[in-house]
């Protein structure tokens, strides 16, 4: 199970690669536009969960932290966790790192951001919902107010 769970991450360390080191590479959009990049991921989610199906149905249909705490000594309920994680964490960035791309915001900025969707995901989207939304004030070269004028005019 060890092999397993390490696998999934290295599954996935290409495409943080090309997101992060080569952004602006003509391939790099092409083959992060996929959603199927999350596949390597899941498919090992689905090698893992599949034995241990029931116990993983029964975690997240009625989840509780007692149910989630015993099913978690289970290594092959941890992979499975552990790969879904992987595979939302890389789904989000490829998010990110296309509505990046559309918007045209640095790529020495987007580098840490990236970095750190893969460690801290729950913290740093909002740090890009932030940066995209002043991003979008200045590349518009005015105040939100002056962008929602110009429209109804």
């Amino acid at each position: 199970m060890s092999t397993l769970f390490d696998l999934v991450f290295y599954v996935v360390v290409p495409f943080w690669a090309l997101m992060i080191f080569a952004p602006t590479w003509r391939h790099t959009r092409t083959i992060i536009s996929s959603p199927w990049i999350v596949a390597p991921a899941l498919v090992i989610w689905a090698i893992v969960t599949v034995p241990v199906l029931g116990t993983f149905w029964s975690m997240v249909s009625s989840p509780s932290l007692a149910v989630i705490t015993e099913a978690a000594a289970d290594p092959a309920i941890l992979t499975a966790l552990w790969a879904q994680i992987i595979a939302w964490d890389l789904f989000l960035g490829r998010w990110v790192y296309l509505d990046s791309r559309e918007r045209d915001i640095h790529p020495l900025l987007m580098g840490p951001i990236l970095l750190g969707t893969i460690m801290l995901s729950p913290i740093v989207f909002p740090v890009y919902l932030l940066v995209r939304a002043v991003a979008g004030r200045v590349s518009s070269g005015g105040s939100p107010v002056a962008r929602a004028d110009s429209v109804t005019a």
